[in-house]
């Protein structure tokens, strides 16, 4: 769900016309929906509630500030994979007692930031890095809390290579047959408190199935180190929820926690979750305009003022965006959101943005309406890893983001300029 909808013949964000938001800060642009954030959210603690979870957001999906006080307000916690994010998650005010620190490669920096304001955990991914924290923890006068990511060795097939994280052969966590002995080596490390178990096995996953098989080794693990005396108190299943890039693809959150909640109901543990993209996802747009229509050969291209350093998605993982005309005039209101959708009178199109490289690609062989230069398209659930994953190749200015809350809409990030890309690099 969320409440992005076409009402009198164009695009709105919850109760404000995307045009009128354009007309003011220019394209291309990121627009946010705050209901659709706390709605996602809301219905995430809901569903997991049995279990008394703390939720932790993923802030690599969506890290900017102002976004993540909203969800702060709303009682969430934050998963951070750097000290950068963490610095985020303190300007946004957020709760240090909630927020977890994963990351195969935290510097020594990061890990005594992490201690210094107090967070609740660190995912530790080696037992090298284990080691690091405990002498940190130990120098800091402190002692540090951890759990283990382990890999069960299981993943979706309908995840990408690149994000599927939970198989043996991954630069992340520990192979889940020599998690045993990890533990036992910390198991009465006087600087280290390790008695939680991470998982993340990937995203997105559109289905229960492989979380419960995941959580089903966790458990046996945890069940096994307690007959040895090692007590696992903590789980964290990681996040991975599936969003709605078409429109109804991925499950509910009710509908994971059906699978999920008996596995772990009077289990007496600490549940962790770090949803990202379920609640991201289908909070933002990314807004831009046509610059030209050309063929080449057999080929056709709408060129926009959006590239692959405003979304680079597409480029890298083959991702497929539903992209719609903001006001679409005779194409009408599309009955679905599909990239798979019939198109009356439409032609097949490359959507392609102006930077120097053949990756460039924004939609590829997609069927739209016809459209000319200077009407806007709006490129749909590009909240979760859309400006967060931007860049400024080809020194081209990061687009602008803005929040929409109900009737009112402001800017939270502004656009860059050329100022701005010299700024590090000129004498001052």
């Amino acid at each position: 769900m969320d409440f992005f909808e076409y009402r009198d013949g164009e695009l709105h964000c919850e109760g404000v016309p995307v045009t009128d938001i354009a007309a003011t800060v220019g394209t291309p642009a990121y627009i946010y929906s705050a209901a659709t954030l706390l709605h996602h959210y809301r219905a995430i603690a809901e569903a997991f509630a049995k279990l008394k979870p703390t939720i932790c957001f993923s802030v690599k999906s969506l890290a900017n500030v102002h976004v993540l006080r909203l969800l702060a307000e709303a009682g969430s916690g934050f998963d951070v994979v750097s000290g950068g994010e963490l610095a985020r998650v303190e300007a946004a005010g957020g709760d240090m007692g909630k927020v977890v620190f994963a990351g195969v490669g935290k510097t020594d920096s990061e890990i005594a930031e992490g201690l210094g304001v107090g967070i609740r955990l660190f995912n530790a991914e080696s037992e090298a890095e284990l080691e690091n924290i405990a002498l940190l923890a130990k120098a800091a006068g402190k002692r540090a809390r951890a759990a283990l990511r382990i890999n069960p060795d299981v993943y979706d097939p309908r995840t990408h290579t690149y994000t599927a994280t939970g198989k043996k052969a991954t630069k992340f966590g520990v192979d889940i047959d020599r998690a045993g002995d990890v533990f036992r080596r910390f198991a009465k490390d006087p600087s280290l408190r390790l008695d939680g178990i991470h998982l993340h096995i990937g995203s997105p996953i559109y289905s229960a199935e492989p979380y419960v098989r995941a959580i089903g080794k966790a458990l046996e693990l945890a069940d096994a180190l307690k007959g040895e005396g090692i007590e696992i108190r903590l789980l964290n299943m990681g996040g991975g929820f599936a969003a709605d890039y078409e429109e109804g693809a991925s499950p509910l959150a009710a509908d994971y926690a059906a699978d999920v909640v008996p596995l772990l109901a009077g289990r007496g543990l600490e549940v962790l979750l770090e949803p990202g993209r379920q609640i991201s996802c289908n909070a933002g747009i990314l807004v831009t305009r046509v610059l030209y229509t050309k063929a080449g050969g057999d080929k056709r291209f709408v060129i926009t003022d959006a590239a692959m350093t405003d979304l680079i998605r597409p480029a890298i993982y083959d991702a497929r965006h539903f992209i719609w005309p903001v006001r679409p005039g005779a194409a009408g209101i599309p009955p679905r959101r599909s990239v798979e959708l019939e198109v009356p009178g439409g032609a097949k199109v490359d959507v392609v943005g102006g930077v120097c490289e053949s990756t460039d690609v924004l939609a590829r062989d997609r069927l739209l309406p016809e459209v000319n230069r200077g009407e806007m398209l709006a490129i749909f659930s590009a909240g979760a890893y859309g400006f967060t994953m931007s860049s400024q190749y080809n020194s081209r200015p990061r687009a602008c983001e803005v929040l929409v809350e109900g009737e009112a809409w402001r800017v939270i990030r502004r656009r860059e300029t050329f100022k701005d890309l010299l700024a590090g690099e000129i004498k001052v």
